[in-house]
């Protein structure tokens, strides 16, 4: 069975992908420090496509009390996904590191919304950290 990623999860990566690839053309020190960003979340948004995120799919179908033997297919990921939170959450630690970094800089340079970027994608590291990654593990 394939598990994908809930839509509105999928597209508010993909914004935040492309506010993130915007902010590193700005060029001087807010181009650096969101390339430096941009290094650090890249193979993290991998491994929460991989991992993390399509468990999220199953979720509305169990709330429902819907549940087939194919659904259990799900375990490894979750499996994996309980194992490598830790690993994770200290990569979210380097990135709310680089993301303060970023805002600073974009705040002395008068980028308002390149500071509003990095206090939002700071806000969801601790949306997934408190819902989506306890949820994920939970699923089936």
């Amino acid at each position: 069975m394939k598990f994908t990623t809930p839509q509105p999860l999928q597209h508010e990566h993909e914004a935040l992908h492309e506010r993130l690839r915007q902010a590193t053309q700005a060029g001087g020190e807010i181009g650096e420090a969101a390339k430096t960003l941009a290094r650090l979340t890249h193979p993290h948004f991998v491994k929460e496509d991989q991992i993390a995120l399509p468990p999220l799919g199953l979720l509305a179908a169990l709330a429902r009390g819907e549940w087939n033997a194919e659904m259990a297919e799900v375990l490894p990921l979750t499996e994996q996904l309980e194992a490598e939170l830790p690993q994770m959450l200290a990569e979210h630690q380097s990135i709310v590191a680089a993301l303060n970094r970023l805002r600073d800089v974009a705040a002395r340079a008068g980028r308002s919304e390149i500071v509003a970027f990095a206090e939002a994608l700071v806000e969801h590291a601790r949306t997934e950290e408190e819902v989506m990654y306890p949820a994920a593990v939970l699923v089936v």
